[in-house]
């Protein structure tokens, strides 16, 4: 690794992190749908949907879900930032200079992490104001955030694949239609038991429902049992399949 690389993304990230401040409405933007979301599902179907919790605690069962639709939802912007530089000519001009070329993805995807995970934070704000309560400790939160963390990394690094490729701006978001419809075929809002077969069949072997139960366990003080380790496998998974493909599409995009 080049040995300039953390100075060059120190830099570059200070760069795409100014043009997310300059445009809070980003992140506003990305925790608006989760938002409204939240509230329909409390105010209008919460209570017809059985989850075992007492009345007016569906809040508590959603949020999970909630979290990863609002990082689906944020990665989408990376696609965006990427897509941006590389039709203005940007990425030109930073690989002319003498600087480390991985830190110009980096620091996208740096990037990504701080403002979905500012996103995240809103959408649990607003939570709490909806009656969600934890008594999850020190330790289970932490584990809530690096879970959300590894997510946000796997999903930006498919994001980073999807800005590189696209010819058009609608194609760099375009992408993120599918990750945010997922968590609707998981457990994040009804149990997979009361689904039909192959639909329940789908939601219990696809990535989104460890990870939501092992986050709902968490802020449950409930065991995670396989959960966690099922989630992290498909983080890890993810992460490293789409990493491998970003650096392919880079190495292409430069050339």
């Amino acid at each position: 690794m080049n040995k300039h690389f953390f100075a060059d993304t120190t830099v570059l990230l200070g760069r795409t992190m100014r043009h997310v401040t300059r445009s809070p409405d980003t992140i506003i933007t990305v925790a608006i749908m989760p938002i409204a979301m939240m509230l329909l599902f409390r105010y209008v179907f919460g209570g017809a949907i059985e989850t075992g919790l007492g009345p007016g605690q569906y809040v508590n069962y959603m949020l999970p879900g909630i979290v990863l639709i609002t990082v689906a939802t944020g990665v989408t912007y990376t696609a965006l930032r990427l897509f941006t530089d590389k039709k203005t000519g940007i990425f030109g001009r930073f690989l002319s200079l003498p600087i480390a070329r991985a830190s110009v993805l980096w620091a996208h995807v740096l990037t990504s992490v701080v403002s979905t995970l500012i996103s995240v934070i809103v959408v649990v704000l607003v939570a709490l104001l909806m009656g969600f309560r934890s008594g999850a400790g020190v330790l289970a939160w932490l584990a809530v955030a690096g879970i959300t963390i590894l997510f946000t990394l796997a999903l930006t690094w498919i994001a980073v694949i999807a800005g590189l490729s696209a010819q058009t701006a609608e194609g760099g978001g375009a992408f993120s239609y599918p990750l945010v419809f997922l968590p609707f075929i998981s457990s994040a809002f009804v149990a997979t038991e009361t689904m039909p077969g192959p639909v329940r069949a789908f939601a219990e072997h696809q990535p989104m429902t460890p990870i939501i139960n092992s986050i709902r366990n968490l802020f449950a003080q409930e065991p995670v049992g396989n959960n966690i380790w099922a989630a992290l496998a498909w983080c890890l998974a993810i992460l490293v399949v789409s990493y491998s493909f970003a650096m392919v599409t880079y190495r292409k995009t430069v050339a």
